[in-house]
């Protein structure tokens, strides 16, 4: 039987926590970084870092900060210009991430992946050894996908499921995964009011064919499906998973004093 517990417990349980930043929830309405949100998501961090936490971070929103920093190539969808687009707004996005978490008096650390380097195990055990000397230092890593230089076989598609994979492998205690919407609800709420939030999952398959599964966003590579298939990899290796609207104000710190709501996924 699944251990029965809310997400402010499960902040408070945990010691190791990923958290996943999605690209709505970074980018302003105009695409551009929202910095006001770094800076408060730093924060957060380091409040919880000073007790006793490590977190990781994988953040998506390396296109929409290359779209922001030379938008002369927004409207192209070829292949190339969209991978020059995301190594062009790697560079800006880290340094946002880096002034953010300079004014917490701390340093991050940028990895960048393919699927083929978790399915490596000398490459993954290197970045298992790398997430641990980071963390154990007090370097907050932050990692994506290496957009500039995967290929369609070798992607791994999406960050719902890097972050998964990058909990996993770390042997992380906690999956936040932060999007545009307050959790899973029972039909899409952004066209449908009668929505309900559903708070705690239990069982996957029984919520899947309970919901309705809604299209992806305008900025994201992933809706609610991937979000799923997250939390289908993390609960098999006793990782709870929460999803929950990182646009909030103070969302992560909400999370931790049970005033923020969202959806969790509870552990195998």
């Amino acid at each position: 039987m699944k251990t029965q517990m809310n997400i402010q417990q499960a902040v408070e349980e945990a010691r190791k926590i990923v958290v996943k930043i999605g690209s709505n929830t970074l980018a302003k309405a105009d695409g551009t970084i929202n910095t006001e949100f770094l800076d408060s998501f730093a924060e957060q961090c380091s409040s919880l870092i000073k007790r006793g936490k490590q977190i990781v971070i994988v953040s998506s929103g390396a296109q929409v900060a290359g779209v922001s920093t030379i938008d002369r190539w927004a409207r192209k969808k070829d292949v190339h210009f969209r991978q020059a687009l995301c190594a062009i707004g790697q560079v800006e996005l880290m340094s946002q991430w880096r002034k953010a978490f300079a004014s917490q008096d701390l340093h991050i650390g940028q990895l960048l992946f393919t699927r083929e380097d978790f399915e490596n195990d000398h490459r993954s055990l290197n970045i298992r050894n790398t997430l641990f000397t980071l963390v154990d230092e007090g370097v907050v890593p932050v990692i994506n996908e290496n957009d500039s230089v995967s290929f369609e076989e070798d992607s791994i598609g999406d960050n719902d499921n890097l972050s998964a994979m990058t909990a996993i492998l770390w042997s992380a205690d906690l999956l936040v995964l932060f999007s545009d919407i307050d959790g899973v609800f029972t039909k899409n709420p952004k066209e449908d009011p009668s929505a309900e939030l559903v708070e705690t999952v239990e069982s996957i398959d029984k919520l899947k064919s309970e919901i309705s599964i809604g299209s992806t966003n305008s900025f994201g590579t992933g809706g609610i499906q991937t979000k799923l298939e997250a939390a289908e990899r993390v609960v098999k290796y006793g990782i709870p998973m929460v999803l929950a609207n990182g646009g909030k104000e103070n969302a992560l710190a909400g999370l931790a004093d049970g005033s923020r709501r969202g959806t969790l996924f509870l552990a195998d």
